[in-house]
């Protein structure tokens, strides 16, 4: 097993040993039958069949559009091999998530992300199977490995999916912290560069009328630069007294994992995601 998968592996199980301790990982306040279910599988298709097949199929096309420039860029500065993931993954999927939020018919695909009613690490791979494969920063991704930058993949994805799995987890990490005066500056630079507790729960925060959610911005999943550059940033350092939808239809089990194989209840009546008006279809 390779390095960077074994430190995720590491990164995941610490995080959810925390909420086992300190929140109970296994039964969160209003969690459904269907919750643990749409994130087993959801989780279990992503990383055993869709995210490796998108990685080596994006790299399969590019041989065959242009093979002449497989791993052209292996001897890449450092430095600027991270700038280019953190452009065509991390920003292009800070774009990916937005549309996400602002088109009717990809918010179908991202809802069960947004289903459940609380946060945790169980979170980080919820979403319809469709979605990820869909994704254009994992095609992206997939380009770059072939273009000969694997070896820099192999430790920014271990570093990206620290801070998103700590973002998504209901033990808090920076709460604490805000309460140090003395850190105050930090803390100031650090939340307005990374995704956070605090800025990323108030994406997933139930109510608009609740002054710590944020469901329409904060999308950044490692930088949260994204959305300070981009105008969609809200930063509280409060956290969001429910989590979920509002003013949709609940979704079934069929719908988070495979629409629009299984049709949504409702249609949205305009293309703004989550928190809009719902009529009978």
């Amino acid at each position: 097993m390779p390095a960077s998968t074994i430190a995720i592996v590491a990164i995941y199980l610490g995080f959810a040993l925390l909420e086992l301790w300190r929140s109970n990982l296994f039964s969160k306040e209003e969690q459904s039958r269907d919750d643990g279910i749409v994130e087993a599988i959801s989780m279990t298709m992503l990383l055993a069949v869709t995210q490796p097949t998108v990685l080596l199929l994006a790299g399969k096309i590019a041989d065959m559009v242009a093979p002449q420039y497989a791993g052209a860029l292996s001897g890449l500065n450092i430095f600027a091999a991270i700038a280019l993931f953190l452009v065509l993954d991390d920003m292009l999927q800070y774009w990916w998530h937005r549309a996400s939020h602002s088109t009717p018919w990809l918010y179908n695909l991202h809802r069960a992300h947004h289903n459940a009613r609380y946060m945790s690490v169980r979170l980080v791979y919820r979403n319809n199977i469709i979605y990820y494969a869909m994704m254009p920063s994992l095609w992206m991704s997939g380009v770059l490995i072939w273009l000969g930058l694997g070896w820099v993949y192999a430790g920014y994805i271990v570093v990206k999916l620290l801070v998103i799995t700590g973002a998504h987890s209901d033990v808090a990490w920076d709460e604490p912290l805000y309460a140090k005066k003395w850190l105050s500056p930090v803390m100031w630079v650090v939340e307005r560069t990374i995704s956070t507790p605090a800025t990323h729960h108030a994406h997933h925060g139930r109510h608009a009328d609740d002054p710590a959610v944020h469901y329409k911005g904060n999308y950044g999943n490692l930088l949260f630069f994204w959305d300070v550059l981009f105008g969609t940033a809200k930063i509280t350092r409060t956290f969001p007294v429910s989590y979920g939808v509002e003013n949709l239809a609940p979704a079934t089990l069929g719908q988070q994992l495979l629409w629009p194989i299984f049709p949504e209840n409702k249609v949205m009546d305009e293309p703004v995601g989550e928190g809009t008006t719902a009529k009978v279809a």
